[in-house]
């Protein structure tokens, strides 16, 4: 799955992160049930923007939803998933990006694309997700012809490139492409004064994954004489970084234009999971299971931060005060209730079946591939107990995020797993 918006799990709520999962699970069933299984592939975490943006404009209703069975992916687990419209155009529009996409290996001859025979099969492929994606797109009102001719375009800017030429020339087909998708989720949640500043976000959204695309590359390229909009631009890593940051407040700006019946989970993947993606890509993020970030102008002497920045002892230090009452009984009270006694918690329940070694590897590698191993909770592909991931001891989701201080935009971004009083 590529795309440059790939949120952790760890930050989101668990109603978000629910969200989210359905519109990604939405859009691989929506490919399967339109396109055959093999189009399954193009499954991709930029794509499901443009289903989040439908629901966020019309609601979640009842008939927006719909119970998927076990999936390897899921754990084995049902789940609700998007369907409706936005699922759809979501798989027209990642068939057609996912197309162009290939075709551009092809023509940088990457790998095995290099070799003919791979290239020609390549090319077929790319030709019927055109075919697939303008046939789902027409039942839409969606001409995927705009993603075609930009797609077309942007191969005949490269070749005139070179140095000196502004680099959103180069990103401008992309541009194109990602306004019309965008603007598009308008038209079919019936909200048409929401297609302007959605097409400026849209636009902006493109510009930002051209550009990453290109940070992330630019070694690899390079050793490999790939053609890389920096390199052949002379655009430096600088100016990239400043073209990055005016599009993330622009997308920020034209969002607040847009009318939402429940605009969180876009907010949260356009504001804030978009801001670090471009940290990622240049390498400045700091997520807070890798040491929290210290404020700006603040002398740290040697020791521990605490989550607040105080210099106190950090969170169960065996010398700071017990958390809550300092005059308390301390954990592991021998004088507290005994297990089995009126105050104790309920005894665990006993652990479900067992899987067998087949059926828990292929679970295994289904949480492996989606990364819910590394983020979250899961269920143990062969006990079925719940384990909890490394990323689980990140920090709170403020801490994470720190949605007060960066976004400065008076709200929460942080869905329903806490309250920054802006």
């Amino acid at each position: 799955m590529f795309g440059i918006v790939r949120p952790c799990t760890h930050r989101l709520s668990e109603g978000l992160r629910t969200e989210w999962m359905a519109h990604l699970c939405g859009l691989c069933l929506a490919l399967r049930a339109d396109h055959g299984q093999f189009a399954r592939i193009v499954t991709n975490y930029d794509g499901l923007i443009v289903s989040v943006l439908t629901e966020a404009q019309t609601g979640t209703t009842p008939a927006g939803r719909r119970t998927a069975g076990p999936c390897p992916l899921r754990a084995m687990r049902t789940a609700p998933v998007a369907k409706g419209e936005g699922a759809r155009l979501a798989a027209a529009v990642s068939l057609v990006l996912a197309s162009a996409k290939v075709r551009d290996h092809v023509a940088d001859r990457d790998g095995l694309l290099a070799r003919r025979p791979v290239a020609a099969a390549a090319r077929r492929v790319a030709a019927g997700w055109d075919r697939a994606g303008a046939r789902t797109g027409a039942a839409l009102g969606f001409d995927t012809a705009l993603l075609v001719d930009a797609v077309d375009r942007q191969t005949g800017i490269e070749t005139l490139a070179g140095p000196g030429t502004p680099l959103l020339t180069v990103t401008e087909p992309t541009e194109t492409a990602t306004a019309a998708a965008f603007a598009h989720t308008a038209v079919l949640a019936g909200k048409p004064q929401n297609a302007a500043p959605l097409a400026e976000a849209g636009r902006l959204f493109g510009r930002l994954a051209h550009l990453l695309d290109a940070v992330e590359d630019r070694e690899a390229d390079a050793a490999s004489g790939a053609w890389n909009p920096l390199t052949v631009t002379g655009t430096s890593l600088t100016e990239a970084r400043r073209l990055c940051d005016d599009a993330l407040h622009g997308v920020r700006l034209a969002l607040r234009e847009v009318e939402f019946t429940d605009g969180t989970l876009v907010h949260v993947l356009l504001a804030h999971e978009l801001r670090r993606s471009v940290d990622r890509a240049f390498g400045t993020s700091s997520c807070s299971h890798q040491g929290l970030e210290v404020p700006q102008g603040l002398d740290v002497p040697p020791g521990p931060l605490s989550p607040d920045a105080s210099f106190g002892p950090p969170p169960g230090s065996p010398y700071g005060p017990t958390p809550g009452n300092p005059y308390g009984p301390t954990p592991g009270n021998p004088y507290g209730p005994t297990p089995g006694g009126p105050a104790a918690p309920p005894p665990p329940r006993p652990p479900r079946d067992r899987r067998g070694l087949i059926a828990g590897c292929l679970v295994w590698a289904g949480l492996a591939c989606t990364c819910q191993m590394c983020c979250g909770s899961f269920e143990d592909p062969w006990s079925r107990e719940r384990r909890e991931a490394p990323c689980q001891s990140c920090g709170d989701c403020c801490e994470a995020c720190n949605c007060c201080g960066q976004c400065g935009e008076g709200c929460c971004c942080c869905g329903d797993s806490c309250g920054c009083d802006c």
